[in-house]
């Protein structure tokens, strides 16, 4: 019976540390994948070169505000690091679903940082520009 009792704990703490790591590692971030220049639509292009002088941007109340990553999908960092661009989208009635978000890099700066990502589904996949 205590050999039972026994086998029944280490089965409870086995499963009770993989569901530890499984959650661990789900607060990962997957790899991204990556995006060249040349394949962005010509609306990103014009976004990315907003961001670069500091705007204006078609959005003022929105672009620039702080991107939260609270789905964590885009590299830890602490809140207020990213900062979030709309992408126009052609005949839409609204802002559309495309973004670009923008890292501060090491000098604090967006405009200078080459840390950038876009998104043409609202936050769900990110792929990182490649320049």
């Amino acid at each position: 019976m205590l050999k039972i009792v026994t086998l029944l704990r280490l089965l409870l703490l086995a499963a009770l540390l993989g569901a530890l790591l499984g959650v661990a590692q789900a607060r990962e971030p997957r790899p991204l994948a990556s995006v060249a220049l040349a394949d962005l639509p010509p609306e990103a292009l014009q976004t990315l070169r907003l961001i670069r002088q500091g705007g204006p941007f078609p959005y003022p109340r929105k672009d620039g505000s702080i991107f939260g990553n609270f789905e964590k999908r885009l590299p830890l960092q602490p809140r207020g690091y990213y900062r979030e661009y709309t992408v126009p989208t052609p005949a839409s009635r609204d802002r559309g679903a495309r973004r670009i978000i923008a890292g501060e890099g090491r000098d604090g700066d967006v405009a200078n940082s080459g840390e950038y990502y876009y998104t043409d589904d609202h936050y769900r996949s990110f792929r990182r520009i490649r320049e």
